[in-house]
């Protein structure tokens, strides 16, 4: 298949509101492709490389060639030349991985540098997500929807089940099961505002779960060997010793693990997620040796909240009140996380006031008879966490792309300097925001606008946004020395002047941080 094609379904696809002319638009794609391209075509699709890591910077991107005049690539001479980049090392290696990349990009037209520099940068925002790529394969392959989200869920790998169905069908899709050392894509909790909106939605009764500010990890055990994935699937077994050692020390021959990954301090407290995050990127028990003193007296430990496979029998289909009782078997209680049976919503509201005194994050309910729903962000599991509101100043609007294409989108935030004058950059966000809030801002925003250099809109300082976010992290990206957690539009306030905007030691004082010198 041309790549130029590839990039035209895409682009069709970031067009199209509607969830069949989308599914279409992806299906007739597939078909399209190559046997030997699907699984490139495939992720492609989904908006992202085969390849995990390519070493291709925001530079490489920026600095690109002129675009060819007419399209040659094919999807399968695209992956070979990603696949080569992604292989580059030793001595020259940038240079040669330029010259790699530059020659992706030379002999790429300007619609398909634009796929380029998506699937590069991962921010592809073309609407295609998992859910609807596999309805596409089901469909381009004419077989049921039920037999390619199951291959999904236990392979963790969109390619893999659009190699299977496309050129195997249900029988290639039936043989693809739960393998321990292969990740499985977890099962995921929606929001809800408070424990009884959760409750709603799981019933009771109900189990209360800690939510930890960690990482999540997903263990595989099979004899001595250990695996640690994220996520994203990633592995990053060597980055996690401790992980590795206690689960190696359980009396079990195979086991896949859910759960987090967290540093304590010495009192056993959690602390602040951006040291676990850094504690968790050393790489290696000799590397954590050589971390800084602070980093070095910060223990990772792994907390389990469900037990997917034991000792050569699958648990995913089972109810969730039998995976945990099995888990509370097979674990010593300090692996385990804080969890609490409920039948009302006074016991939930108790047990979120005691996780959030315990300085958790907040608690995720569960529905007790629900199965392991790998890879679904369905109503079985709910998670509340007590929200922070800030009233801040629009510095600055991105123009959209995309579905939001010729609107203004990405806010840049600022909080208030009471000492210096001005405002203080906390970060971004185009989360919260609808379709009616986006044609009003478009508006409002050109109104206050003092330069626009066709990306970035700078705007007067006048216009209060209230903003709903998760906390606050250190940040040397920002002259403020932090930035918002996860922040997303609740409503913008007419009402209050950017004079009365909320300041920036608010926001230190949210995050515990100190006031710069």
């Amino acid at each position: 298949m041309r790549f130029v094609d590839l990039a035209a379904t895409s682009a069709a696809v970031a067009a199209t509101s509607g969830r069949k002319a989308k599914v279409e638009l992806l299906a007739d794609a597939l078909r399209g492709l190559d046997p030997d391209e699907v699984a490139a075509g495939s992720a492609y699709l989904a908006g992202e490389l085969r390849q995990r890591q390519t070493g291709v910077g925001y530079a490489s991107l920026r600095d690109r060639p002129a675009p060819a005049e007419a399209p040659t690539l094919t999807v399968g001479a695209v992956d070979a030349l990603i696949a080569e980049i992604s292989v580059v090392a030793g001595a020259g290696s940038q240079a040669r991985r330029r010259e790699l990349v530059a020659a992706l990009f030379g002999a790429a037209t300007a619609d398909e540098q634009r796929l380029l520099v998506g699937l590069f940068s991962g921010e592809l925002r073309q609407g295609a997500q998992a859910g609807l790529l596999a309805d596409a394969i089901a469909k381009a392959a004419e077989v049921p929807l039920t037999a390619v989200r199951r291959a999904l869920l236990l392979s963790g790998d969109l390619k893999q089940v659009a190699v299977a169905a496309l050129a195997g069908g249900a029988v290639a899709l039936a043989e693809i099961s739960l393998r321990v050392g292969t990740p499985l894509t977890p099962m995921l909790a929606q929001s809800a505002p408070d424990v009884g909106a959760a409750l709603l939605a799981t019933g009771t009764p109900a189990t209360v779960d800690a939510k930890l500010d960690g990482i999540r990890i997903q263990v595989h055990r099979s004899g001595d060997e250990v695996a640690v994935f994220t996520r994203s699937l990633d592995d990053i077994t060597t980055r996690m010793p401790e992980v590795v050692e206690a689960v190696r020390k359980l009396p079990l021959r195979e086991v896949v693990l859910d759960g987090e990954a967290m540093t304590l301090d010495a009192s056993g407290r959690p602390r602040p997620f951006q040291e676990t995050s850094s504690r968790a990127a050393t790489r290696g028990a000799a590397a954590s040796r050589k971390a800084s003193p602070a980093a070095g007296s910060l223990a990772l430990v792994p907390f389990f909240f469900d037990l997917l496979h034991l000792d050569g029998a699958d648990l995913l289909d089972e109810p969730g009140r039998v995976r945990w009782a099995a888990l509370a078997d097979a674990l010593p209680t300090e692996l385990l996380v804080g969890r609490t049976a409920v039948t009302s919503e006074e016991e939930a509201a108790a047990a979120f006031a005691a996780a959030l005194a315990a300085g958790q994050e907040g608690v995720v309910i569960k529905a007790t008879e629900a199965p392991y729903d790998v890879g679904r962000r369905g109503s079985a599991w709910v998670k509340v966490k007590p929200r922070h509101t800030l009233d801040l100043v629009v510095l600055a609007v991105e123009w959209g792309h995309g579905r939001r294409k010729g609107w203004l989108s990405n806010l840049h935030l600022g909080a208030r300097d009471p000492e210096g004058g001005g405002f203080v950059m906390l970060g971004k966000t185009f989360k919260g925001l609808t379709d009616e809030l986006l044609r009003w801002q478009t508006e409002r925003f050109q109104e206050l606008a003092t330069g626009d250099d066709g990306w970035v809109v700078r705007v007067r300082p006048e216009q209060v946004v209230e903003i709903a976010f998760d906390g606050v992290q250190t940040s040397p990206r920002y002259p403020g020395g932090v930035a918002l957690r996860f922040a997303r539009v609740l409503r913008y306030r007419d009402d209050k002047p950017a004079a009365e905007a909320d300041t920036i030691d608010m926001v230190r004082k949210i995050g515990t941080f100190p006031t710069p010198e």
